[in-house]
């Protein structure tokens, strides 16, 4: 019997570990599943892009693929410009709720609070970086 629900232990891990290892994509599977993308870049934006970093006038299909899908799009106008702006979320636990909290392999009852922040952000005009920011972590609560 426990080698049993060892076993399905053991395989839920296993699964769950992959989906979530899948669902995180990296900057070098945007590129290699989108090698079209990247080499219609230009030598300084794929430079930038391999980095992870971008920069004032790259465009949409560079900003995704250094940085990946947004978290949020916010449609707005800059003047009488339409401009939609991506923001990326962090999330982080305050300190008074870490410690740790395992209770067992299928205790689950208490995950401690998350709260979420922009961590960077990047504002389009006419499909082009027009502003873009990194922000810190916000100071501990």
């Amino acid at each position: 019997m426990q080698r049993r629900v060892l076993f399905f232990a053991l395989t839920f891990g296993i699964t769950a570990a992959t989906l979530i290892l899948v669902g995180c994509a990296t900057t070098e599977t945007r590129i290699s599943q989108h090698p079209e993308m990247y080499q219609r870049l230009s030598a300084r934006d794929q430079a930038l892009v391999s980095q992870g970093q971008i920069r004032a006038g790259m465009t949409m299909d560079a900003v995704w693929l250094a940085w990946g899908t947004p978290d949020q799009k916010i449609p707005d106008n800059m003047g009488d410009r339409p401009t939609e702006t991506w923001l990326y979320l962090r999330y982080q636990t305050p300190p008074s709720y870490g410690g740790p909290y395992y209770y067992g392999p299928f205790d689950w009852s208490y995950l401690p609070p998350k709260f979420s922040y922009a961590s960077k952000g990047a504002t389009f005009s006419k499909g082009r970086v027009v502003f873009f920011q990194y922000v810190p972590p916000p100071p501990p609560l």
